[in-house]
């Protein structure tokens, strides 16, 4: 494949980046840090106002995945609250692929207005990564449905509008074949939402749904085809909506703290030949993220869905962000242990919430053990392992 941006594309990146220069202000991140909640509606609003969000919506109008992946990639650069956009635009083009016209009118034209959002409900305390394992359970009820259950890992559900809802509709068939997906607003009684603090600072959720009431036209999918909406889902979330150049905010304040830092050697460490290494070993990483997620979003903007291409570039990403956030945490000693407003914290504390975040990013998108599986199983062939 090319990998140069075509020049409609390199405009795009223009456009955006002259956006985010002026809208993405140190207000605007610290409140993102200091709330836990990476998300800000009006950023988002802005974004659709400028016309640059209705084309984050994979498969609608008249942009390709490749703009797709750079205005995530900006995000993403410019250290902006974009997970609940990434996860909003997600439900949008899971709801442009698989929905009725119903769910396009009272849900997707609403979302790419950037005023409203979603959260993903797949997760449950028991199950961890096996998500087709879950037992929330979703009983028919003349028209509608009764929903019971609880999910955990709903990131953005104290902000969201909908929940995308994976449910067991049958327990007496093989687990992949009994679930179904549906579109629940968050304001429907019997739904609780409940906090949960993370190391990485951001906040998550444990949501819990008592005797839920939808009607059947909020589901999205055939009875029991919840799984193959689940691939849609999974097959956008990897790769090209963020979540794979999050090393390139690191690199540029591991940098800044070293021009100043002192170094035991004397001079500065920006003079210390190990971590000018690093640097440009972090530097070629982020290159090789986005290479790898520019092929994802190739395989996207040919008609493909890039399930096994997006676990590729996810994993490479969070391993690597891993490993340069701990050679720089090293390298800075006590003060990369230190966090925002803390005197003499490295890099304004940076390095330190980079060495909480990276962790993370190993197990949103679906863990690395997973990723590994479905590489394995897809691409290489390999027998299943469960």
């Amino acid at each position: 494949m090319d990998f140069a941006l075509s020049d409609r594309a390199a405009v795009f990146r223009a456009d955006v980046k002259a956006f985010l220069a002026e809208q993405v202000t140190d207000e605007v991140i610290g409140a993102m840090h200091e709330s836990g909640t990476f998300n800000d509606r009006g950023l988002n609003g802005a974004l659709a106002d400028a016309g640059l969000l209705a084309g984050a919506v994979p498969g609608y109008g008249d942009r390709d995945p490749v703009e797709l992946y750079i205005l995530f990639n900006e995000l993403e650069k410019a250290g902006a609250p974009y997970d609940g956009l990434a996860v909003t635009m997600l439900v949008a083009g899971v709801v442009h692929s698989v929905g009725t016209d119903f769910h396009r009118t009272e849900v997707l034209e609403k979302l790419i207005t950037g005023r409203h959002n979603c959260c993903l409900g797949y997760s449950e305390p028991d199950h961890g990564s096996d998500v087709a394992a879950i037992t929330t359970r979703a009983v028919r009820d003349g028209d509608g449905w009764v929903i019971d259950g609880r999910k955990m890992w709903t990131t953005m559900a104290h902000e969201s509008d909908w929940v995308l809802l994976l449910t067991r509709t049958d327990p007496d068939v093989p687990k992949h074949q009994g679930l179904t997906m549906f579109l629940v607003h968050m304001d429907t009684p019997g739904i609780e939402v409940q906090p949960v603090a993370t190391m990485a600072t951001e906040r998550t959720n444990a949501t819990f749904f008592d005797a839920v009431r939808v009607g059947d036209q909020w589901r999205l999918g055939e009875v029991n085809g919840g799984w193959s909406v689940m691939g849609v889902a999974l097959a956008l979330e990897r790769g090209v909506m963020g979540g794979t150049n999050p090393a390139v905010p690191l690199l540029r304040h591991v940098r800044a703290w070293a021009e100043t830092a002192p170094s035991p050697d004397g001079g500065t460490m920006i003079d210390d030949p190990l971590l000018r290494e690093r640097l440009a070993r972090t530097a070629i990483a982020n290159q090789v993220g986005q290479l790898l997620t520019l092929r994802a979003a190739w395989v996207a903007a040919t008609g493909g869905l890039p399930g096994v291409e997006g676990s590729m570039a996810k994993i490479f990403a969070s391993e690597a962000y891993q490993q340069v956030v701990g050679w720089f945490q090293q390298m800075a000693g006590a003060e990369g242990l230190l966090g925002f407003g803390a005197d003499g914290a490295a890099g304004n504390g940076w390095i330190d919430y980079d060495a909480r975040h990276a962790p993370v990013t190993t197990i949103y998108g679906g863990t690395t053990e997973i990723n590994r599986n479905n590489i394995a199983e897809r691409h290489l062939g390999l027998p299943r392992t469960r």
